[in-house]
């Protein structure tokens, strides 16, 4: 169905167009004056008033926007546990609900929902409750499925995860887990050196799960090894790592120099240095293999105070989260906009770079990229309208107002 085919269908079933008119982020850069128009949740034209088709110009429910404003797609949060008040590791349908709700006002239209190191069983019912909650229509973010962060980790870096619970890599429980829930597991996160794992990430590549190394002790031969069987991403880089060692260059070295792993980064100017971020920018940036991640546990959203994080006690304090016993860093309370804000104003990256590392890439890493990640004719009309502080003015959801 074309643009006109879709007009005409709009006029016999009485559905409006709408239309925003600014600066916006597009698939070939940044426009100053860009044209945006959706309907039924799905956009129907991006590009340049020149191209507008009069049938959708005549038609449209303009929207303003703010002087300065700016247009970027959703982003896509492939790492986060929870917030305000609620953790995925406790996931009910109304856990699922808040969870989504809330970050979908930070901007926020797809996300995975991510465990923490469990026992089986715990996991078993966080596998079930997501799955109900996909298999109906999802009215906030999209929760396009699991991230499995752990606990197939090496104990030397458990960060704020429960060291009781790491096990071995094995397929077994990840195949009675595809088994029962097919499609449903995106993303698994492991120590790539550890007995198995080379096994496991062989057997996620033949599903076409992302192969991700985090809480690892691998050195950087290991890492590569890992990659020739299939491994291709990493989370929070150079949180929970061997470090870059001008001798040693460990996992953080591996990720920074092999063109084939992906990169997840946390920017909230506490986990990593804004510098490092722009190192990990400049080497990955130009493939689109940097991901910006919020890695956010309950308390994002929330004021300081005590919260948890799985089964461990947390202490917020100035917005920072961590361990009560021990004081490691516990997660974050970042949002996704907070994020992209800090990506452009302290790391210095462009609009339409910090875009693509908040929603495209995470969108072609989750292979969802021919339906959102970006503004353009036939997606889905996942949108975020920023004002020029780049604060949230408006958010949509496959074309839904979220808030605004």
């Amino acid at each position: 169905m074309n643009g006109t085919d879709i007009v005409q269908s709009n006029k016999e079933s009485g559905s409006p167009i709408y239309l925003l008119r600014g600066k916006m982020v597009l698939p070939e850069g940044l426009a100053q004056d860009g044209l945006l128009a959706w309907t039924e949740g799905k956009i129907i034209y991006a590009g340049s008033l020149e191209g507008l088709p009069a049938s959708i110009r005549d038609q449209a429910v303009v929207l303003t926007i703010p002087d300065g404003g700016v247009i970027v797609p959703g982003f896509i949060d492939i790492h986060v546990h929870g917030g305000y008040g609620e953790d995925f590791m406790d996931a009910s349908q109304e856990v699922l609900d808040k969870i989504t709700s809330f970050h979908s006002t930070q901007g926020t239209t797809a996300m995975l929902a991510t465990s923490m190191t469990a026992p089986k069983g715990r996991l078993d019912q966080v596998l079930a409750e997501v799955d109900r909650y996909r298999s109906k229509p999802m009215p906030y973010a999209q929760l396009e499925g699991v991230h499995l962060e752990g606990p197939f980790f090496s104990p030397k870096w458990p960060g704020a995860q429960n060291p009781e619970h790491i096990v071995l890599p094995n397929v077994s429980w990840l195949a009675e887990w595809e088994k029962e829930y097919p499609g449903l597991i995106r993303q698994v996160t492991l120590a790539p050196e550890r007995e198995g794992a080379l096994e496991v990430i062989a057997w996620l590549r033949q599903q076409r799960i992302t192969a991700a190394l985090g809480h690892t002790d691998a050195t950087y031969e290991e890492v590569e090894r890992a990659v020739e069987a299939g491994l291709h991403h990493a989370v929070h880089t150079y949180n929970a790592m061997t470090p870059l060692h001008h001798r040693n260059p460990g996992a953080a070295g591996a990720v920074l120099s092999d063109p084939r792993i992906s990169a997840e980064v946390i920017a909230d100017g506490i986990h990593v240095h804004p510098a490092a971020i722009s190192i990990l920018a400049q080497l990955k940036q130009s493939a689109d293999q940097l991901v910006l991640i919020t890695d956010a546990m309950s308390a994002a959203g929330l004021e300081d105070g005590e919260y948890k994080i799985g089964d461990l006690p947390v202490i917020v304090k100035e917005g920072v989260a961590r361990l009560k016993d021990g004081g490691a860093l516990a997660g974050s309370t970042l949002t996704m906009i907070r994020g992209f804000r800090y990506l452009v104003q302290d790391v210095g990256m462009s609009l339409s770079a910090a875009s693509r590392a908040a929603s495209l890439t995470p969108a072609r890493l989750l292979g969802i990229d021919h339906r959102t990640g970006s503004l353009a004719a036939g997606k889905q009309a996942d949108i975020v309208l920023l004002n020029q502080e780049l604060g949230i003015e408006g958010v949509w959801v496959k074309g839904r107002l979220i808030c605004g």
